[in-house]
C-alpha cells in the first residue's frame, strides 16, 4: 500500500485522561513528549527514535506499530482559546514533517513504499490525551 493510501484512510481517535491534579511542568514540550511516549508504549507501539530533526523540521517520536512505521507529532495546549492542540498542526508543519520523514526513510534505507503513517498526540490542560491516527 502506498503512502497516499495511508493518508486517505479514515481518522481514528483514542482518548485518555491522565491523573487528576497532575500538572505540566515548566518545560511543557518535553513533558508532553514523555507523556505521549509512555502512552503510546502502553498502546503497544515500540519507540525507535525521539526528536529526529533535520534543517527543515523535526519529528517528535518515531515508532513501530506492528509492521507500520509511525511518525508522531506531539502538541500541548494549556487552553483552547486559540484552537486545539491538534488544530495547531498546520499545513506548513505537515509539509515539514513529511520532509523529515522522507529524510528518515532515505537515511535508514527504507523504501518510500514502507507502510507508514503520521499521527498526532494532542494534549490539553484538561487532563486529556487525544491520539489521532492517520492525522494527515
Amino acid at each position: 500500500m502506498s503512502l497516499l493510501d495511508y493518508f486517505q484512510r479514515p481518522l481514528q481517535r483514542h482518548i485518555l485522561h491522565w491523573k487528576k491534579g497532575q500538572q505540566a511542568p515548566a518545560n511543557k514540550g518535553q513533558w508532553a513528549e514523555k507523556q505521549a511516549e509512555k502512552y503510546l508504549a502502553r498502546q503497544g507501539l515500540h519507540i525507535c527514535a525521539r526528536n529526529y530533526g533535520i534543517k527543515s523540521g523535526e519529528i517528535d517520536l518515531i515508532a513501530f506499530d506492528r509492521e507500520q512505521l509511525v511518525f508522531v507529532e506531539v502538541r500541548y495546549r494549556h487552553n483552547d482559546m486559540f484552537g486545539t492542540a491538534a488544530e495547531s498542526v498546520t499545513t506548513h508543519k505537515q509539509q515539514k514533517l513529511r520532509r523529515a520523514a522522507l529524510h528518515y526513510l532515505q537515511k535508514h534505507k527504507l523504501s518510500e513504499q514502507c507502510p507508514c503513517r503520521f499521527d498526532i498526540v494532542a494534549m490539553s490542560a484538561g487532563n486529556r490525551i487525544d491520539w489521532i491516527k492517520n492525522a494527515f
